[in-house]
């Protein structure tokens, strides 16, 4: 097992330092009305919008234990673990860029070295490649006093080969910057949204996907021609995240549903009626479309997940609805007035468009995915009633758990083994935190609470 100088101080890297500003990071109010003329984007407040001002007076917690809490994290936004030898290191971004933190006793986190991006927004989802242990962030064009329309987006990769010597090796404009996936085993990165920026066509709802080749991390090479467009019933809109199922199919969230694409290998192009090969800059869709809107009415979905493969049982009744994958579990962003129409956890079937059907969706002649079953924090129990900040945000599965992230709500533990019916099981409320990225690792929960840093809890049940 390597050995490492602990609690070292980490200098920033030449190439870091020529694109930190110290003026604080934009919140995602702008988002809101990020794309004038459209009012659905109002449905994607998000984050530390509007309603996500002021602290409830009360907590509340249920069969879940907090085990520690890391407070010089606070402005955190994701998390992601790397593994090196028998050891797991926890990193966080966050508004003050990158950290990494020594979690072998999850009671007393010790930090390891970090990254420094002062008013760095936002690394929501940060991504990792396990083989090379790079972390990408991706830089939201909000950052450093930044706006959507005119703000620079791009993509920092770190170097963690040694957790106590994070190194910034380069930094890549793109045209989006929300959000950055791995694909092809990162050798390329997906990287979607936010709202359009002023020079892209006046006629998008939001920044679609592009690719960044990651071949060579020292020397990313962006693709100018972006990807997942025509998302939203034939119109381009926002792709916000992707995630990467456990049979390589790549699955894109954002206004207009979830779509999933083949990245490697021939395959039928079901739109084409053709085989072809598939690839990171030319993906062969594979199924998916629009979530109902009764079950989602924002039709912005956040992010999603896929029980397949060596994950197949990680969610819901898999004999009975996932033996083909089938379900797709996927998360609407929402903040509307008060709380009971916020963004929900959505379970839906897959069956019926497996044909190409959600890239031929039309506003005259909607596809949508059959919603199998749904749930909201609105009126759950442990819930602040007097919070309108209720909307769903990331989520993580493990065995047949699912614990997701809502803001102001705090952190809900719920049962999916009957995906038709999920039913809350344990939660967790500080009423100083904002929760907004939970991992499952080792049997207990690292949460990113934007307010209150890191939070560990474990299930006492």
């Amino acid at each position: 097992m390597r050995r490492w100088l602990f609690g070292s101080t980490v200098a920033m890297s030449a190439v870091a330092l020529m694109f930190v500003s110290t003026v604080p990071a934009q919140a995602c109010g702008d988002e809101v009305f990020g794309n004038p003329g459209n009012p659905s984007s109002a449905a994607h407040a998000g984050h530390t919008g509007p309603k996500a001002e002021g602290l409830a007076a009360t907590s509340a917690v249920k069969n879940v234990d907090l085990v520690a809490n890391v407070p010089d994290a606070a402005g955190a936004t994701s998390v992601r673990f790397l593994k090196y030898g028998h050891k797991d290191v926890l990193f966080v971004s966050g508004t003050f860029g990158l950290k990494s933190y020594d979690v072998d006793n999850p009671r007393k986190p010790k930090l390891l070295g970090e990254v420094k991006l002062p008013g760095f927004w936002q690394g929501e989802d940060t991504e990792v490649d396990e083989k090379r242990k790079l972390v990408f962030l991706a830089r939201d064009p909000r950052a450093y006093g930044g706006n959507t329309q005119t703000g620079e987006s791009g993509i920092y990769t770190v170097d963690a080969k040694r957790p106590d010597k994070l190194e910034v090796v380069s930094y890549v404009k793109v045209p989006a910057g929300h959000t950055t996936s791995c694909v092809n085993d990162c050798r390329y990165v997906w990287t979607g949204g936010p709202a359009k920026a002023d020079n892209q066509p006046a006629d998008w709802g939001g920044r679609p996907i592009w690719v960044t080749d990651m071949s060579n991390p020292r020397k990313p090479k962006v693709f100018p021609n972006p990807i997942d467009l025509y998302r939203n019933d034939g119109k381009t809109d926002y792709a916000h995240d992707v995630q990467v199922d456990a049979l390589g199919i790549a699955w894109s969230s954002g206004r207009g549903g979830v779509r999933g694409y083949w990245t490697e290998g021939w395959h039928r192009d079901p739109v084409t009626g053709k085989f072809r090969r598939a690839t990171a800059l030319d993906p062969v869709p594979y199924a998916g479309g629009g979530v109902n809107e009764l079950a989602a009415p924002s039709k912005f979905m956040h992010n999603s997940y896929r029980p397949v493969g060596w994950r197949q049982k990680d969610g819901g009744d898999h004999e009975r609805w996932g033996r083909n994958g089938d379900l797709i579990y996927a998360t609407e962003e929402s903040f509307l007035d008060g709380c009971a129409g916020d963004g929900v956890l959505v379970i839906a079937s897959l069956k019926g468009s497996y044909n190409g059907e959600g890239w031929r969706s039309t506003p005259d002649k909607p596809f949508r995915l059959k919603t199998i079953g749904s749930w909201s924090v609105a009126g759950q129990e442990g819930s602040d009633p007097a919070s309108g900040d209720c909307s769903a945000h990331y989520f993580d599965v493990e065995g047949k758990i699912l614990v997701q992230s809502f803001y102001a709500q705090g952190t809900r533990f719920i049962d999916i083994s009957d995906p038709t019916n999920p039913r809350q099981i344990a939660y967790h409320r500080p009423g100083d935190g904002r929760s907004w990225y939970p991992a499952w690792h080792k049997g207990y929960v690292f949460v990113a609470d934007n307010l209150r840093g890191i939070d560990i809890l474990k299930l006492s049940r």
